[in-house]
C-alpha cells in the first residue's frame, strides 16, 4: 500500500515538474537586441522603447526588447551590417546607409522636400512608404518604420551661417552619404563623412569648421561646446530607419510578425510627438551653455539645392514617390 502511494506520488511529481519545465521554455522571453548610436533620453530611444513594453505585452511575454545605446555595439555602419548578418536583430540607423544598398531611398532625403514636421509625420504614418521598406529583405534586414531625426541645419566653430556666402570652404560633417556631400557641394561647403563618436575632437582639432543636425542631437552630445554658432538653414529632414533583421523575422510566427510590424508603425507617432516636445528644452539647453541660435532665409539655399534635386531624381519609381511625398504637402 505504502508502496503504491509512494509510486502515485513520485508519478504525480514528474508530471508536476515536467508540466512546469515545459512552461518556463515556453514562456521564456526571446531578447531581441537593439543598437541605437545616441543616449537613452533621445527620443528615439524611448519610442523604440515604448515599442519594446507593448511587444511584450502584447506577444504574453514571448519577446523582451534590450536596446544599447551610445554606439555600444558599434557606429550605425557596424550595427546595420550586424542586423543583416543576423547577430543582433534590430537596429536604428541613418536613411543614407540604407541608402547605400537601395538608391531609391535617396528620395527620402531630398533637401526641401518637406514642408515641415507635420509633412514628414503624414509620409512616414502613412502606407505610402511600405512598398519600398519591403524591398530591403533581399539584403538580409527589413525597414519596420522611419523615425523623424529633425530639420538638420549648420552649426560652427567660428562664426554664424547668416547666408549662403558663409558657407565658402567650410568642412562640414556629414553621414556617410554621396547624397549629403552632394548637398553640401551645391551650398558651397565641403561635406566630409564621419561617424558621429569623432565629430566633438574633429571640429575641436579644427579639423572640422563644423557640422550639421538637429537641435537635440546638438544638444545631447555637447557640440555647442566645440561649434556654438546653430543657424537654422533646416537644409534636409532625413529619416531614420528602424531596421530588423530577415533572419529574426522568419523565425518569428505570422501572428507575432504581424503584432511586431504594426507596433513599429504605430511608434512612429509616438516618436514625432516626444520630438515635438523636446525641441525647445534642447534649444533652451544649449543656449544656457553658450550656444547661439540665428535664423536663416532658406531661399537662397533652397535655390541652390533645386538643381541637385532634379538630377538625384533618376528613374520613373523615384519619379513617383517624390510626386506622392509632395501631395501629401
Amino acid at each position: 500500500m505504502f508502496t503504491k502511494k509512494l509510486i502515485k506520488t513520485v508519478t504525480l511529481a514528474t508530471v508536476i515538474g515536467t508540466a512546469l519545465g515545459f512552461t518556463s521554455i515556453t514562456f521564456a522571453a526571446t531578447e531581441i537586441k537593439a543598437a541605437f548610436n545616441q543616449s537613452d533620453k533621445h527620443p528615439q530611444y524611448l519610442a523604440l522603447q515604448d515599442f519594446g513594453n507593448k511587444l511584450t505585452e502584447q506577444t504574453e511575454g514571448r519577446y523582451k526588447l534590450a536596446i544599447y545605446p551610445n554606439e555600444l555595439l558599434g557606429d550605425q555602419r557596424a550595427a546595420l551590417e550586424l542586423v543583416q548578418s543576423g547577430a543582433i536583430q534590430m537596429a536604428i540607423v541613418a536613411n543614407p546607409l540604407v541608402e547605400n544598398y537601395d538608391k531609391n531611398f535617396g528620395v527620402l532625403a531630398l533637401p526641401y522636400i518637406y514642408n515641415g514636421p507635420s509633412h514628414q509625420e503624414a509620409v512616414f504614418t502613412s502606407d505610402l512608404l511600405d512598398e519600398l521598406f519591403e524591398s530591403t529583405k533581399r539584403f538580409g534586414f527589413e525597414v519596420l518604420t522611419a523615425y523623424t531625426a529633425g530639420a538638420r541645419s549648420m552649426y560652427t566653430k567660428q562664426a554664424p551661417v547668416d547666408n549662403i556666402s558663409d558657407m565658402k570652404g567650410k568642412k562640414v560633417r556629414v553621414m556617410q552619404s554621396d547624397t549629403m556631400i552632394n548637398m553640401l557641394s551645391c551650398m558651397g561647403g565641403t561635406g566630409v563623412p564621419m561617424s558621429q563618436g569623432e565629430v566633438y575632437s574633429a571640429i575641436q582639432q579644427g579639423v572640422l569648421d563644423g557640422a550639421e543636425n538637429n537641435e537635440i542631437t546638438y544638444a545631447d552630445l555637447k557640440h555647442y561646446e566645440v561649434a556654438p554658432y546653430y543657424s537654422t538653414t533646416s537644409h534636409v529632414m532625413v529619416a531614420d530607419l528602424v531596421v530588423v533583421s530577415d533572419d529574426f523575422m522568419n523565425s518569428m510566427s505570422k501572428e507575432d510578425r504581424e503584432t511586431l510590424r504594426t507596433l513599429a508603425k504605430g511608434s512612429t507617432k509616438t516618436e514625432f510627438n516626444i520630438w515635438n516636445q523636446r525641441i525647445e528644452e534642447a534649444k533652451k539647453f544649449a543656449i544656457s551653455n553658450g550656444a547661439t541660435f540665428t535664423d536663416v532665409d532658406v531661399t537662397p539655399f533652397q535655390k541652390s539645392c533645386q538643381p541637385l534635386q532634379e538630377k538625384l531624381i533618376t528613374n520613373p519609381q523615384q519619379q513617383a514617390m517624390f510626386q506622392s511625398i509632395r501631395a501629401l504637402g
